[in-house]
């Protein structure tokens, strides 16, 4: 007696406080339902027919209910300005009467007045079936709220396309944890074992997958900070420049001009210094022609063809305006310089080529000298002698 004693104190104290409490709460519910079982068979000597009475008893109770949900609080959700409520109803109401009917399923049980232990086992079986149902109606839930933050994205921005499968993924996770924590309430379950021996897992799995877990972090990080999106121009720090066509969890994909695909770990892109063309408070892109004329050129002139040029040009934005800057006196040049802006980085190196094509012809036809490095090499030619030996 005292060794049991003894055993049950050790097992109390292995336990955590929520496991205690849910066992403590779990056999005053299996005592009221036996009571309530004892006493409607009492009245009514014959388990079997209860059994079915109480059936059928909480299936019309779950209609009830469930016209009520669907019936009557639709009406009143239906005069809201939002459609989300509507939407959780919809989900809502089938959870509530399999809920019913499995408490019904519950109280037939223990008026069959079975075995304990097959009792027992029933019950539990029809507890782990309603954690599954409401499981299954918070994943639908979760469905329904992310669908709704996506479609005002001016008031959640961190959702889009890209974030929405790392939220979905982590809230899912939450939730299954805590189906099956509740799943092993119900059975009686020691947690504590399982957690250590999770903790002792996930040691081993985190020091094995290290670049993984950074790379994962990496992109939780490019998620939540935003330094740029899909279809965005960015120069890395080793050099590659291209347009991001993917971001994900673990890696980020960019198509260069040269259409080919480079993969980025986004541990690298978390701790790097990344150039976003795109970026700012528009997409529009500066683009510079440098230019030098030959000294006495007509630098009015100069200035008025180099804006003509850029004006006339279809993909060069009115706003900002282009300008031109007299930059420096060179060695065999004046050097100016354009600047101009395009709508997107992606169109820079074709206006700079029609660009640089359309200055030369107007040069030309202004008779503008565009010189070239040049030197002029002088000989000198010294008469007399050198000098002697004798001299030196």
């Amino acid at each position: 007696m005292l060794q049991n004693t003894t055993d049950n104190s050790n097992s109390n104290s292995n336990q955590t406080v929520g496991e205690q409490g849910a066992n403590i709460l779990n056999a005053a519910t299996r005592a009221d339902e036996m009571g309530l079982a004892r006493e409607i068979n009492n009245l009514f000597p014959h388990p079997y027919l209860n059994a079915l009475g109480a059936i059928l008893i909480f299936i019309l109770l779950g209609k009830v209910i469930d016209w009520v949900v669907t019936g009557v609080v639709s009406r009143l959700v239906q005069r809201t300005k939002t459609d989300i409520d509507d939407r959780v109803l919809e989900i809502l109401h089938r959870p509530i009467f399999l809920t019913v009917v499995l408490m019904g399923l519950s109280l037939a049980t223990h008026l069959l007045m079975l075995p304990d232990r097959v009792t027992v086992i029933t019950v539990d079986i029809i507890k782990t079936l309603v954690v599954f149902v409401w499981f299954n109606f918070s994943l639908r839930l979760l469905q329904v709220i992310l669908e709704q933050m996506e479609r005002h994205e001016e008031r959640f921005k961190f959702v889009t396309s890209t974030t929405m499968p790392l939220i979905k993924n982590s809230v899912t996770l939450v939730l299954a944890a805590a189906a099956v924590y509740a799943v092993f309430l119900i059975w009686d379950i020691n947690i504590t074992a399982w957690l250590a021996s999770a903790g002792i897992v996930g040691l081993a799995v985190s020091f094995a997958a290290k670049d993984t877990l950074s790379n994962v972090f990496g992109g939780v990080t490019i998620f939540a900070d935003k330094p740029f999106k899909v279809g965005d121009y960015i120069i890395l720090g080793t050099g590659e420049r291209g347009m991001i066509t993917m971001i994900g969890v673990r890696s980020t994909r960019i198509l260069t001009r040269d259409d080919v695909e480079i993969t980025v770990p986004n541990s690298i892109l978390a701790t790097t210094t990344v150039i976003n063309e795109s970026g700012g408070p528009h997409e529009k892109f500066r683009i510079r022609l440098k230019v030098g004329v030959a000294y006495g050129s007509d630098i009015d002139k100069v200035e008025e063809v180099l804006l003509k040029a850029a004006n006339d040009h279809k993909e060069v934005c009115a706003d900002p305006f282009a300008r031109v800057r007299f930059r420096a006196f060179g060695n065999s040049s004046l050097d100016y310089e354009l600047l101009c802006w395009v709508n997107r980085p992606v169109l820079q190196g074709l206006v700079l080529h029609e660009l640089h094509r359309e200055v030369y012809k107007a040069f030309n036809r202004e008779g503008i000298e565009i010189p070239f490095p040049q030197q002029d090499i002088y000989i000198k030619q010294v008469s007399g002698n050198a000098g002697s030996d004798g001299d030196a």
